[in-house]
């Protein structure tokens, strides 16, 4: 096996376009690691072997004639298992979708097949993106790559596990309250979630549709900035998508923060909820930011304590509304032990959706039904409106806002499963940016003593993602966090 497995998206364009390397070798090395490391990871729920070397090898003839259709195309990505597709199956992790095939495809894979892109593979997900550990999904367990005893972050934890063991240098994932974010920062990789509506949903299979949204997990905020401007830009199929051309993110990495303004929500960095040494590491990573020229100011967000509340009674209502849509009658998997429809229904749901997907429509539904509404639902979303103005008062003093993007460092398989309201604050510093619409991205910023990655969130104001990847950059043009490999998979 060559060392093209330690290229970024950008390095393996300029090995290309050099003549060093060809696409199908990319593809080639990419598949031969996916072999060699995934039945430890299980990061991959289906591989497109055959197909992706043939797509591979007619790049390479499209190069030789000079018809690239960008930089990066020939160069292999995977694909959370969330996108509709109509070459391959799209299963959300879950037993209720067992062999649909979508009559059409997300605008993001249209996308990134007219970039040239080739997906090698969809990766494994918590269970209709419920879950911050991909212990939910109805098919396999991904490891953290870092130590394979842990969970690797959720609901994008199989993208997030196949970048960080070099198996694929970029991933698709979504972020409904983390979901990008947070295993990102748990397996030592880059995650972006852009600004609600940068990104067109169309073809995402929804959870909760005012807070899903798509964005790259990659080895650098530079290919992330490169990623983006792929799958960015209007969709006249998608209501919610901002009607302008998106920037060219990887021209606003200049390298340069000098003047910067950091917002630092003190509460953020202290309480008996953070572990001491992603203490550590973020204040680091903070000090190091000064040290190229930005300056921190104290912001507060007051609001944001009651984050993980509004969050879930939100999501948890519009995921009531949106799985109303398995029945067993139009596609996916059928109960077949029912004698009439009512009894189909029941029990479609009953033996297709797991426990944590249950249990969210059971909270959605009752959080929206009559005499319950008010006092949860409305209420929440007048919270929702409060935690908007919060960051916009925020952002009046600062150009972006600095947080640990997760209280903790990833934690052992099986450890919080009985213990759902524990797991759902591993996302007590990411919701809000959903609750806001905000960009927010995920750097590694160091590792705690265990040798487990720990992750720096900067926020930013809406459609201002380039501002979070040049700040993001330039911290990494001076670290190497990045750069580090997990011990098991550096051969």
């Amino acid at each position: 096996m060559s060392e093209l497995w330690k290229a970024g998206l950008a390095q393996l364009a300029l090995h290309v376009e050099s003549g060093d390397a060809s696409c199908h070798d990319v593809v080639s090395e990419t598949l031969a690691r996916i072999e060699k490391y995934d039945g430890r990871i299980g990061a991959f729920v289906r591989l497109r072997g055959e197909a992706a070397l043939a797509e591979a090898r007619a790049a390479d003839e499209a190069r030789a004639r000079k018809r690239a259709r960008s930089r990066l195309h020939g160069l292999p990505i995977a694909v959370k298992d969330i996108f509709a597709s109509r070459e391959f199956e799209t299963t959300c992790g879950s037993k209720i979708l067992a062999g649909f095939r979508a009559p059409y495809d997300a605008t993001v894979l249209v996308r990134l097949r007219e970039a040239g892109l080739i997906v090698v593979g969809s990766t494994n997900m918590d269970e209709f993106a419920m879950g911050s550990s991909t212990e939910n999904s109805a098919f396999q367990k991904t490891r953290n790559p870092w130590d394979e005893s842990r969970i690797p972050g959720g609901s994008s934890g199989g993208s997030a596990a196949a970048v960080a063991a070099r198996m694929v240098p970029a991933a698709l994932g979504t972020d409904t309250g983390g979901s990008i974010r947070q295993p990102a920062a748990l397996c030592g990789v880059v995650g972006i979630k852009p600004t609600y509506g940068r990104v067109s949903r169309y073809g995402l299979v929804a959870f909760a549709s005012s807070l899903d949204q798509i964005g790259p997990l990659t080895r650098s905020c530079s290919d992330a900035a490169l990623l983006l401007g792929v799958l960015a830009g209007h969709d006249p199929r998608d209501a919610t998508s901002y009607p302008a051309p998106a920037p060219n993110f990887l021209a606003s990495l200049t390298g340069d923060v000098s003047g910067l303004r950091i917002g630092v929500p003190r509460g953020f960095f202290a309480g008996p909820g953070l572990d001491p040494e992603v203490q550590r590491c973020t204040a680091e990573a903070l000090t190091r930011l000064q040290s190229l020229g930005a300056k921190t100011v104290d912001v507060e967000l007051p609001n944001s304590a009651h984050g993980i509340a509004t969050y879930y009674l939100i999501c948890t209502a519009e995921a009531s509304s949106n799985l109303s849509r398995y029945d067993g009658v139009k596609y996916g998997f059928r109960a077949r032990d029912a004698d009439t429809l009512d009894e189909m229904y029941e029990n479609t749901r009953s033996q297709g959706f797991g426990a944590e997907v249950k249990r969210r429509i059971l909270l959605g539904t009752y959080v929206l039904s009559a005499g319950y509404y008010d006092a949860y639902y409305r209420k929440a979303q007048q919270i929702r409106t409060l935690i908007r103005g919060d960051f916009e008062r925020a952002f009046e003093a600062c150009d972006v806002i600095a947080t640990p993007t997760t209280p903790g460092p990833a934690w052992k398989l099986g450890q919080l499963v009985d213990d759902p309201l524990q797991m759902y604050l591993a996302d007590v510093y990411t919701v809000t940016a959903n609750l806001a619409g905000l960009p927010g991205l995920s750097l590694p910023c160091g590792f705690t003593g265990a040798g487990l990655p720990v992750g720096l969130q900067l926020l930013g104001r809406p459609l201002d993602e380039a501002t979070v990847l040049r700040a993001g950059d330039a911290f990494q043009r001076h670290t190497d966090f990045h750069e580090r490999v997990p011990p098991g998979v550096t051969r």
